[in-house]
């Protein structure tokens, strides 16, 4: 078994969830001048090489790396990913980075309460409660009582729910499949996807765009490689609360560059999700360990 480095992992974490919040911003920039699938369909090509230039250096190279029992399932992973970030960023240009982030926290709680239905497991009272307690903390954000509710608000809960059957979907081929052939897959199966409907929204760019649009690329592989090996050298379940400081970047980055405002709503809203998440993610952990002695979740 590889050793496990807790603290290299948790720097690793931090430094991939901070290179994210810098690509949202990148993507919400070019996103509010150009055409949401266009900018995803170059982000992808980018993706997609990456990912094949990692598999090629592994040992059984691209072959090894495509060979799954689960082609369809894993192609579908790759589809609803790419769909996601579309629908994301679409999100960031409706509502701006704070607000589409603040409601995207709420998916660790709809991964929680779709596993029950989907794959089998059993989620006992503690994590039903922590469900309900940070779909509250959604409502918060929302306010949908508060005069016309604004219809946008519902963009990034659409992508959290979407980024939440991934995650499902990931996990289901896990039994099967490596971690490696699962992110072959997510760029590959998603880089087809988006150009085969990105490509007729092509527009030409401005000469200092293409320097973002690079900028873009390169913090989506970077993000990346950091969170595969903060993955490989920790314990995903002791490092995955560290996810949660995108949305601290994504404030400083939103209200520092951009200009945005963190309502109070708003504030109080991302606490209580946050705080349920962890909770979920706490409680799991806890129960994969008291299950040999019989524990309940």
């Amino acid at each position: 078994m590889r050793a496990q480095n807790y603290r290299a992992g948790v720097w690793l974490m931090v430094g991939a969830m901070f290179i994210f919040a810098v690509q949202d911003a990148i993507s919400r920039h070019l996103a509010s001048e150009y055409n949401v699938l266009m900018v995803i369909m170059v982000r992808y090509w980018f993706f997609a090489a990456f990912v094949i230039a990692i598999a090629a250096r592994k040992a059984g190279g691209i072959a090894a790396a495509a060979r799954t029992r689960r082609p369809f399932v894993q192609a579908a992973r790759g589809i609803i990913l790419a769909a996601e970030v579309c629908v994301m960023v679409l999100a960031f240009v409706l509502l701006g980075l704070i607000e589409s982030h603040a409601v995207f926290a709420v998916y660790p709680l709809l991964i929680a309460a779709l596993s029950g239905p989907l794959l089998g497991e059993r989620v006992g009272w503690r994590r039903w409660v922590a469900i309900g307690i940070g779909f509250l903390g959604v409502l918060i954000i929302l306010q949908p009582g508060m005069g016309v509710f604004d219809p946008r608000a519902l963009v990034p809960l659409l992508a959290a729910l979407m980024f939440a059957l991934y995650g499902l979907l990931t996990r289901y081929v896990a039994s099967e499949d490596s971690a490696a052939v699962s992110f072959f897959w997510t760029g590959t199966a998603g880089g087809a996807f988006i150009t085969a409907i990105g490509i007729w929204f092509w527009e030409p760019l401005a000469p200092a765009d293409w320097g973002w649009m690079g900028l873009l690329c390169l913090t989506a592989a970077v993000s990346h490689y950091l969170l595969i090996r903060a993955y490989e050298v920790a314990e995903a379940s002791a490092i995955q609360p560290f996810a949660y400081l995108q949305l601290v970047f994504i404030s400083i980055i939103g209200i520092g560059l951009m200009g945005e405002v963190l309502r109070p709503n708003v504030a109080l809203g991302t606490v209580i999700v946050v705080m349920a998440g962890l909770f979920t993610l706490w409680r799991a952990r806890q129960v994969e360990g008291g299950q040999a002695q019989g524990g309940k979740a």
